[in-house]
């Protein structure tokens, strides 16, 4: 399971963790899933020697699958900047809408956590890339309360797993509409 997929409580369902470590079959099935998949696999093959100079990218480290003791990612691509920091570069199959949802924002947080366990440098910043909004690219802010508030959601994660409990469902039901386990979640 890539925890960055589910945290608890208000970054998207308790319940989506709890299927994701059952079943990674249902998953394989989503459009979205599968065609963010192939968008992801073009534009690393495309992008393999393009560094974003504007945004002081230095070197960049393609298709990163890094681990903790808690987490595992695969990072589209990890940012080494001008100032010595690193930031995660995320692409998304989503058109930008001048919001960038929670779920987008949490993965960057795992992904900034991931990034200072196995590179031992500093993550305040990450990006996004909108491949339906022409290829745009937003900068998320990235603290230090938001890489602590991850690490002590993926210890909550790991008391679900060890006491086998069926977590509640969220109250936004909207969340519900698109999520891959909604067929076999029972409200």
């Amino acid at each position: 399971m890539q925890t960055s997929d589910f945290l608890p409580g208000k970054a998207f369902c308790q319940r989506h963790g709890f299927f994701l470590f059952r079943s990674q079959v249902l998953e394989a099935k989503n459009y979205k899933v599968v065609r963010g998949r192939e968008v992801h696999d073009e534009k690393l093959e495309r992008n393999k020697d393009y560094l974003r100079r504007k945004i002081g990218v230095q070197q960049k480290y393609l298709d990163q699958y890094l681990t903790n003791d808690l987490i595992r990612g695969k990072i589209d691509e990890v940012l080494l900047l001008q100032d010595g920091s690193m930031a995660p570069l995320d692409y998304k199959f989503a058109q930008y809408n001048e919001k960038i949802y929670e779920t987008y924002r949490t993965q960057l947080y795992c992904y900034a956590w991931l990034i200072e366990q196995n590179f031992g440098k500093p993550v305040n910043k990450g990006f996004l890339v909108y491949t339906r909004s022409q290829n745009k690219l937003v900068e998320v802010p990235i603290l230090e309360s938001d890489k602590r508030e991850v690490e002590t959601c993926a210890k909550q994660i790991y008391e679900i797993i060890d006491k086998n409990y069926f977590p509640k469902a969220t109250k936004y039901r909207k969340r519900c509409l698109d999520c891959t386990y909604r067929n076999i979640c029972v409200q």
